[in-house]
């Protein structure tokens, strides 16, 4: 029965390009009163993947909601897909997800099996991550949306935020680019399933072992890169470091099928919104217009990107290539001079 619903049809938008833009997002909360309590170490003051809380001098809280329209048309695959996502800011922090809540939103005329089978993709998924759905909250709505609200556990000493890089950090990525464009073109039957099957592994790919390995070493900043793109997501770090970065963008793992599709101008709405968040502050060089536009494209369930202690950075690289998708040492952090926060090489 699941092949008679295509949920991408039901929905304006897919995946993580559904979210609100960086820029508007902060002028929504802008003059919201932020109280204080010495055990929030991270709020929503800060522009950070999930919140903490110290529990202990042992013990921190780390909590994250995330949900979106269909970015696949099978539901089984969209659960999956979404549950990876919402997972992902838990592992961004340092931390590893315990409790998953289910949030819903289904059509009326929705059929059973299809809403059956979206939620095993989450609990399938979120059990490969050693973690346990317990509930939930469910309505009606005439799109379908999915996700989850996570809580998992951090040592609060072992915290990792997108405000600590330091001049001299290498930068690490653990996941191609361009998921965005790919599942944008599959809306008009113009990706090819060489390309989408590519798509779903990689946004069905736990973060997991990126986080298991980086918490070794000397990492001073993390972050998932997800519907805010790779620039926007790093200027978010370079600004809350107050330090700028240096790209090398040959380095930059494209999907060469999105890359091409952005050559013919095939680009997802959310793409605009973040190059209009982040372009003011991106001195992009020579680099083609079509690899900028990939660097701006929404990620769903994306990588994590990381700025390392120079002095690990070759033995972190070496670990995580045989357990990422795609092990990128992709740039520098630098002292800010002013002006621009991101330089493209």
């Amino acid at each position: 029965m699941e092949n008679e619903v295509k949920l991408t049809k039901l929905a304006k938008c897919a995946g993580c390009g559904a979210k609100v833009g960086a820029g508007v997002l902060s002028q929504l909360l802008e003059g919201i009163k932020v109280h204080s309590d010495p055990n929030l170490l991270v709020g929503f003051d800060r522009s950070d993947d999930a919140s903490v809380y110290r529990l202990s001098d042992d013990l921190a809280l780390v909590q994250t909601v995330d949900f979106f329209p269909p970015i696949a048309d099978d539901p089984y695959l969209f659960g999956q897909i979404a549950a990876t996502n919402a997972l992902s800011d838990v592992y961004a922090m340092g931390g590893e997800p315990r409790l998953a809540l289910n949030l819903m939103c289904v059509p009326k005329n929705m059929p059973s099996e299809a809403v059956h089978r979206m939620l095993r993709g989450g609990y399938d998924k979120v059990y490969e991550a050693g973690c346990l759905i317990t509930g939930g909250h469910s309505i009606f709505d005439d799109e379908p949306k999915y996700g989850l609200a996570v809580t998992g556990f951090v040592h609060p000493d072992r915290i990792l935020t997108n405000s600590g890089a330091k001049p001299g950090d290498v930068l690490l990525l653990t996941k191609p680019l361009g998921i965005g464009v790919l599942t944008t073109a599959h809306k008009g039957d113009l990706a090819s399933e060489k390309g989408m099957a590519l798509a779903y592994r990689l946004m069905t790919t736990l973060n997991k072992s990126a986080r298991d390995a980086i918490v070794k070493y000397r990492v001073h900043a993390c972050t998932d890169v997800t519907g805010f793109s790779l620039l926007g997501h790093l200027l978010e770090m370079c600004q809350g470091s107050g330090v700028e970065a240096a790209l090398q963008v040959d380095r930059i793992d494209l999907i060469p099928e999105a890359l091409e599709l952005a050559k013919l101008g095939i680009l997802p709405e959310g793409m605009y919104r973040n190059r209009e968040f982040a372009q003011p502050y991106v001195d992009p060089g020579d680099t083609p217009l079509c690899k900028q536009d990939v660097l701006y494209d929404p990620q769903t369930a994306g990588g994590l990107l990381v700025a390392v202690d120079s002095a690990d950075a070759d033995a972190l690289l070496a670990e995580i290539s045989s357990c990422v998708p795609s092990a990128q040492r992709i740039g520098e952090v630098g002292t800010y001079r002013g002006g621009a926060r991101i330089f493209l090489r």
